[in-house]
């Protein structure tokens, strides 16, 4: 079992900056990878950035070179630094949790954090 917690949200001019945290209740380094989802009204939710146990990082094309998803295993803590947010940023953000078990896989969401970026 995972609780995801985040923090972070909030809002700002279009421009500005933001550091969105998910603190995992069990140790990430036996994650085997984590992520930031958002969800836009009336759009899908979908994934901005991910990390794998490893370290290896991925993010959707429109985040590349703004937002920066990084881990810190020491505080079972992931980030997303977000720079040059655009109004098209404006969501509800989720950590997601993806943890391999003797059961099979386990998926796990925190419960949001709203993120508004005015123009």
């Amino acid at each position: 079992q995972v609780q995801l917690v985040e923090s972070g949200g909030g809002l700002v001019q279009a421009g500005g900056g933001l550091r969105l945290s998910c603190v995992a209740s069990r140790s990430i380094s036996s994650i085997n990878s984590m992520a930031w989802y958002r969800q836009a009204p009336g759009k899908q939710r979908e994934l901005v950035a991910g990390v794998n146990s490893g370290g290896s990082t991925t993010y959707t094309e429109s985040v590349k070179g703004r937002f920066t998803i990084s881990r810190d295993n020491i505080k079972n803590t992931v980030y997303l630094q977000m720079n040059s947010l655009k109004p098209e940023d404006t969501a509800v953000y989720y950590c997601h949790a993806t943890l391999s078990t003797a059961w099979g896989i386990k998926l796990y969401w925190g419960q949001g954090t709203q993120v508004t970026v005015s123009s």
